[in-house]
């Protein structure tokens, strides 16, 4: 490293400044663990939850009423989700709401003075995180993406990476890191975003981590076609019509007639049904980042129709990510934690999206157990991270890993994958022939992953994103052929019914050369019996 370069030393390490790495660093910290967080962007601005609002998965403690809604999930997810994870997640949402309740966020009552805990404005809640996390000692670096982690025979042991604004370099040791950056949405518009474009997923496998759920990578969502805002929430709000002005369809968020509908021609929305001043504002305080790029065209998506497109939302608003193996959301790999867009979500959202208050509330439940895992894991190690003989691990996109002197231009490629990810023919409408071709010519850009790297910033950064985009891709295709059947997320055209037989979770490992397995699952004797019981 040169004389420019920072080396820090800590106990916990967390990747991310999300609302899953705000919550990790906080109870990593407040179990006595020495923290630092990295943070792509700025923790408290940064990530799908600060510029916006999201709901939560609050659902009052009556047993009767979580059981219902426990089995409706499992039912929902194809059996692929535990019981015993969704109960964790709606005693955790309680516990950390009152927290963030206790830190200052200023929830509105009922008529009868009691908390409304079912939302939270992304702002708000975000810059009380980052004020939380300060106070507890955490040192944040903003503007620093992480490009590499570092390892050795016992596992991880920090990571490597560099600052945006000064350019320098910097490596942080720590016997324990928690992976809280990592889902991939392959927007070309949304570059530099920390949890668009899958490096976290990719410094996880290059240190032998393995994903789960990948197959379940199909959601697409509408935004304005002009901008790249996913709040499809507020179409429940919409009529939506076609191109000659004829309604289509009212009052109804229609996520799964869109794509058809939109195979037959444009689709245009209008705010229509919030129809007194009142609702109005109440949309506008909800979901303000909805409003912008309608506001800088120059629309009134109150009163003027405007253009809707779908954005592909990969593994941010499906459920692939980094197998979990125990409570505490630790990885196959030891002394890495996994948390929120990171994570796989099978274990609380099965084969379906988590949709906002899923994900919302995975994101607080997953980053406080995979901070309070990796805190115990790290303050238990005999010897500290820095008298390890730790290796980089990171190769694709990066200096380390270029075998020829032919540059790797990031645009392109990551035009190259777009074009194989992002239509709706190839990856929602999925068949076996399409998926298949998709994927050879994905296999087939893998050598411009080892070009020479641009000698900056923007350019180490970029290389990085492009690798980690070409690399989620062929995961996502490979999980996709290797599930047969057609179950929540994952469908192809040449298997339409769901197998019971297919109950379990599908395991990926590699880069190169991809692997697969199997993992069981707790409930799937249940679908198994459902379907013994409907036959009769």
């Amino acid at each position: 490293m040169s004389q420019q370069d920072q080396q820090w030393t800590a106990d916990v390490l967390v990747l991310g400044g999300g609302p899953a790495g705000a919550w990790a660093a906080w109870k990593a910290a407040s179990q006595g663990a020495k923290v630092i967080l990295a943070d792509k962007g700025y923790l408290g601005t940064s990530g799908a939850t600060a510029p916006g609002g999201t709901t939560l998965l609050v659902i009052p403690p009556v047993a009767d009423l979580r059981e219902q809604a426990v089995q409706a999930r499992l039912r929902a997810g194809g059996y692929l989700s535990e019981n015993a994870w969704i109960h964790r997640v709606l005693d955790q949402v309680e516990h950390n709401l009152e927290l963030v309740a206790e830190w200052g966020y200023p929830f509105p009552t009922d008529g009868e003075g009691k908390p409304l805990r079912t939302h939270l404005h992304g702002p708000e809640y975000m810059q009380i995180m980052r004020r939380t996390v300060r106070k507890a000692g955490v040192k944040i670096m903003d503007q620093s993406p992480a490009l590499e982690l570092l390892h050795d025979e016992h596992g991880v042991g920090g990571a490597r990476g560099i600052n945006r604004l000064t350019g320098e370099t910097w490596e942080i040791r720590a016997n324990a890191v928690v992976m809280a950056t990592g889902g991939c949405a392959f927007l070309s518009k949304g570059l530099g975003c920390n949890v668009l474009t899958g490096e976290g997923l990719l410094m996880s496998a290059e240190t032998g981590a393995e994903l789960s759920g990948m197959e379940f990578s199909r959601q697409y969502a509408p935004s304005f076609a002009d901008g790249t805002v996913t709040r499809g929430r507020m179409l429940a709000w919409a009529t939506l019509y076609d191109a000659g002005g004829r309604p289509l369809h009212k009052g109804d968020r229609t996520f799964g007639s869109l794509p058809e509908l939109m195979q037959q021609g444009p689709v245009y929305a209008c705010l229509d049904l919030a129809d007194t001043a009142e609702k109005r504002e109440f949309l506008r305080r909800a979901h303000p980042i909805f409003f912008m790029p309608l506001e800088r065209a120059g629309i009134d998506p109150f009163r003027h129709k405007f253009p809707l497109t779908l954005r592909y939302e990969g593994t941010m608003r499906g459920t692939g990510g980094l197998r979990l193996t125990g409570s505490d959301c630790a990885t196959t790999v030891p002394g890495l934690y996994a948390a929120g867009d990171a994570a796989s979500r099978e274990k609380v959202t099965g084969a379906i999206s988590g949709g906002g208050a899923y994900n919302a509330s995975w994101a607080m439940c997953s980053g406080s157990w995979a901070g309070q895992g990796a805190a115990q894991y790290a303050l238990a190690q005999p010897r500290g991270a820095d008298s390890r003989r730790l290796l980089a691990a990171g190769r694709y996109g990066l200096p380390a890993g270029a075998t020829h002197s032919r540059a790797l231009d990031a645009k392109p490629l990551i035009a190259a994958v777009q074009r194989e990810i992002l239509p709706l023919r190839i990856n929602y409408f999925r068949s076996v022939p399409v998926v298949q071709s998709a994927l050879q010519r994905l296999t087939d850009l893998m050598p411009s992953l080892h070009g020479r790297i641009a000698p900056s910033v923007q350019g180490t950064v970029q290389s990085r994103e492009a690798a980690a985009m070409l690399i989620v891709g062929r995961w996502i295709y490979t999980a996709a052929l290797a599930r047969k059947e057609s179950r929540g997320l994952q469908s192809l055209a040449e298997y339409p019914a769901l197998d019971p037989r297919q109950t379990h979770r599908l395991i990926l490992s590699g880069i190169e050369q991809i692997r697969t397995s199997t993992e069981s699952v707790p409930h799937a004797h249940e679908l198994g019996r459902l379907q013994e019981e409907r036959a009769i």
